[in-house]
């Protein structure tokens, strides 16, 4: 009997590879927080970028698909694209998340798949209906409520945070683009071993580096770099290729969700209830976005 019945069997694979990297991805609020309570941001970045350059590796070798690192010369400069973004965003989002309450920042972060879905229409020279538009309208006012009388508190970090969600909105859009020319995991290791180098050179040149901190803070990064950079992106490049875009981004409109559970548990820390109330309203803003979006798209004439 199918869980999804009205599924198709390639529709399927693509919510359950969507649903699994929604959920890792999500232990990043959680295992990157506890880090940077030892690790400075940039020393973190680092760390954590090689770790998980080193995971990726790893599974290239064991699944035998070293014979696919070769890039065709036409994919060369959107994955250089892909990993440089995937750098700026790491950087950006982990100083944001050292300041703000983990949760808080899992609802904030949910206009990136609007700005994915975005640049798809852009890229598609389509226009955008009036019900998606107030739906980003929505998504705004959520953000606002959410920093109403508290930007000097939270606003340097909010800053982060949306400087971060631009890098990854263009980086999951790349990589859309780029899954149909290659494997997933090669995706992922070029997104991750190009980002490593352009933060290594960013933290050398600045002079940051700092590696005399405790092993749970290692322990604790080199676990957040399996989960949340390469089995995460593993299991969601992977759903594009069963799954449209539009589709999985829906599956990944439930991180918060995930993160505010794990959060709860594994670090006793709850947003504040305006930041609830406004992350619930960009949440729900943005599912109201995306359903829009494919069912106004879906139900369109085809020329």
């Amino acid at each position: 009997m199918k869980i999804l019945p009205n599924f198709s069997p390639s529709a399927q694979k693509g919510f359950y590879f969507s649903l699994l990297g929604t959920f890792l991805v999500s232990t990043n609020f959680v295992t990157a927080k506890y880090a940077l309570q030892g690790f400075d941001p940039l020393t973190f970045s680092l760390v954590w970028c090689s770790a998980a350059t080193f995971y990726t590796l790893a599974i290239i070798y064991l699944t035998q698909q070293q014979n696919q690192l070769s890039l065709a010369r036409q994919s060369l400069l959107s994955v250089i694209l892909l990993g440089g973004l995937t750098g700026v965003g790491m950087l950006l989002g982990w100083k944001g998340l050292a300041i703000l309450d983990p949760s808080f920042v899992a609802f904030f972060k949910r206009f990136e798949p609007v700005l994915v879905i975005l640049l798809s229409l852009i890229y598609l020279k389509e226009r955008l209906f009036w019900g998606e538009i107030f739906s980003i309208v929505v998504i705004a006012l959520g953000g606002m409520g959410s920093a109403l009388g508290r930007w000097e508190i939270i606003g340097e970090g909010l800053m982060f945070i949306i400087g971060s969600s631009l890098a990854i909105a263009l980086q999951l859009f790349l990589a859309k683009t780029s899954v149909d020319n290659i494997p997933p995991i090669i995706l992922v290791f070029y997104r991750i071993s190009i980002a490593t180098g352009a933060i290594a050179l960013w933290t050398i040149a600045s002079g940051e580096l700092n590696f005399n901190v405790e092993t749970r803070y290692w322990a604790v990064t080199f676990l957040g770099a399996l989960l949340g950079s390469c089995l995460s992106f593993l299991c969601t490049f992977t759903s594009y290729r069963y799954w449209e875009l539009s589709r999985s981004t829906i599956v990944l409109m439930l991180q918060p969700l995930f993160a505010l559970l794990l959060a709860a548990i594994f670090l006793q820390q709850f947003p504040t209830q305006q930041e609830l109330i406004g992350g619930f309203v960009i949440l729900m803003g943005s599912l109201s976005f995306v359903q829009q979006y494919i069912f106004q798209r879906d139900s369109k004439p085809k020329r």
